[in-house]
């Protein structure tokens, strides 16, 4: 897999640009409905350059997938938090939406966003990425700026102190000779890689997950080093990892149910990075979710930690493995990036597929309207093969997708062979984990500590919508910590074919939802001469006839 480009100073939006695409046209075989819109949607709302896709609780749109575009941009950059979101444009503009409690979102208030609004303040710098943490938000710039803008109770924002912010703040300890390759943010911790592989972290280190061995948290940044230079980094919610040049994996942090990957014997050093020795392959990327790890080698997946909610990819009959295991299933799909929320997971291939699995709450694996169930293995979204997913970004509560639509057809004989298997996966509802269950022996007093660090006003926040009949209830929401954002490059787009005369894919059922009558008190930030808004298509008064007509059907063919 290609490297380098990925994270460079070059955005799509200075060189990439995108030809007409025709309707993708599939095999009658491949169809999949989703009765649960009871509609279709044409090719044409979706413009060729792509759609940013959501699912999930977003703000954007509450447990329903959605959509909405750029006009004249495309995103190169997506990052998900708990529940608030940062993309950044090819012609690098910042924008945010979702919670807003602690200021994360950097407009200067407190009150959350629905609507993707553009950072004006930040317009003049040049944005190239971004990375969202559980309640703060780190930004770089071209010109080797680094802005924080949040929470800080544990000094995550860099800035010398502890203080909240709700405007971003430049952290005066990078200077323009520091080339921010890759940024990355959990609960409350940050990391930034410059493209000569060094890394700096800070914040909170209460478990070692920024590497100091005898301090609680550093509210400065601080250089994080094993004597080798660094090429992809990843936090956790108090865990973190990195991969070096050579292809080595270190992990370090909180070593409880073997999200660390190391042997008993290595745990007592948790502090400082330990080298994983369970993966013989060259690793490429590292994803951190809350309390697993996933690992892209040369070859294969890895996955490691705790997986009750099915977040390993490994089955219904491993939840917890402190020992590196191969995620068999899509051992012979060419996987480009991987990304983890804290207890659900995304990948995708080079033929831009995508799969995901783990905690199917608010359907944020994005997986239908009627499947909003746990997924023990890696599931293919059937509902993007018309489109070539670009880009992916795991949250706390919610997952965002870049795609564009696809020219041409998949290769029957490939397509059968990615789809086939995965039609009928294992499953489990939350229902299923009782509270007396073996499976929750390793839900730490952390969860009891991550509901008590919410503010009084999140309590609206974290409630759930009512479970369409026949999924599972969805319990109180936790910070589910973003993988590092994925930088779009020209190499990310795949090869297209031309469109050859078969039958169309009659379902779609993403809808555009922008919910357009509610307003807050920073809705004129919204930059709207680079956005553009997407028409609401479904009646939700349709969707609970054909409920109640009992119309939808909610097993897979």
């Amino acid at each position: 897999m290609p490297r380098g480009s990925r994270w460079g100073s070059q955005g799509v939006g200075q060189h990439l640009r995108l030809n007409r695409v025709a309707p993708a046209i599939f095999p009658k075989q491949a169809q999949i409905p989703f009765a649960g819109f009871g509609m279709a949607e044409s090719e044409s709302l979706v413009p060729d350059t792509g759609a940013v896709f959501t699912f999930g609780k977003t703000k954007f749109a509450e447990n329903i997938p959605s959509k909405f575009w750029f006009k004249n941009d495309i995103p190169i950059c997506l990052s998900c938090g708990d529940e608030h979101t940062a993309i950044v444009t090819g012609n690098n503009k910042l924008y945010m939406f979702g919670s807003n409690n602690w200021g994360q979102l950097g407009l200067g208030s407190k009150a959350a966003i629905i609507k993707p609004t553009c950072i004006k303040a930040l317009k003049p710098e040049k944005v190239k990425l971004a990375a969202c943490g559980r309640n703060h938000t780190l930004v770089s710039t071209d010109t080797g700026g680094v802005y924080a803008a949040g929470g800080n109770n544990e000094g995550q924002l860099g800035l010398g102190d502890t203080d909240d912010r709700d405007t971003f703040h430049q952290i005066v300890f990078f200077t323009p000779a520091d080339t921010i390759k890759q940024l990355s943010a959990g609960a409350n911790t940050s990391a930034a890689l410059t493209e000569d592989g060094k890394l700096f972290m800070w914040g909170d280190n209460s478990e070692g997950q920024i590497g100091l061995e005898d301090k609680s948290n550093v509210c400065i940044p601080h250089e994080v080093t094993v004597g080798k230079p660094i090429s992809w980094i990843s936090c956790g919610y108090y865990h973190s990892a990195f991969v070096t040049m050579d292809g080595e994996l270190y992990t370090f942090g909180e070593p409880e149910n073997g999200k660390l990957g190391l042997p008993n014997e290595l745990l007592m050093n948790h502090r400082s990075p330990q080298r994983v020795l369970g993966i013989p392959e060259r690793v490429i990327q590292v994803a951190c979710g809350g309390g697993h790890t996933v690992v892209l080698t040369e070859k294969v997946v890895y996955a490691f930690g705790l997986g009750q909610f099915g977040q390993l990819g490994l089955g219904t009959f491993l939840f917890e493995t402190s020992e590196p295991k191969i995620i068999e299933r899509i051992k012979d799909q060419k996987i480009c990036h991987i990304s983890c929320g804290e207890n659900h997971t995304a990948l995708m291939t080079e033929l831009g597929l995508l799969y995901t699995f783990g905690d199917g709450r608010h359907g944020k694996l994005g997986l239908g309207m009627e499947n909003f169930t746990n997924q023990f293995f890696p599931t293919l979204c059937s509902n993007f093969l018309r489109f070539a997913v670009q880009l992916i970004a795991c949250g706390g509560c919610h997952m965002l997708v870049f795609a564009t639509p696809r020219l041409g057809t998949i290769d029957e004989p490939k397509f059968e062979d990615v789809y086939e298997p995965y039609i009928s996966t294992g499953s489990f509802s939350i229902n299923d984990l009782s509270p007396r269950s073996s499976l929750n022996r390793s839900l730490s007093a952390r969860l009891r500590r991550r509901e008590r660090e919410r503010p009084p006003c999140s309590a609206s926040m974290v409630g759930t919508l009512p479970p369409l009949e026949g999924t599972s209830a969805s319990t109180s929401a936790y910070f589910y910590p973003s993988s590092p954002p994925f930088h779009l490059s020209v190499n990310n787009y795949p090869e297209k074919s031309p469109s050859e005369s078969m039958e169309p894919l009659d379902s779609d059922y993403f809808e555009d939802k922008m919910n357009k009558d509610t307003e807050t008190e920073n809705s004129s930030a919204v930059d709207s001469e680079n956005f553009g808004e997407t028409n609401d298509i479904l009646n939700m008064v349709i969707i609970s006839w054909l409920l109640d007509m009992s119309y939808v059907n909610f097993n897979y063919l």
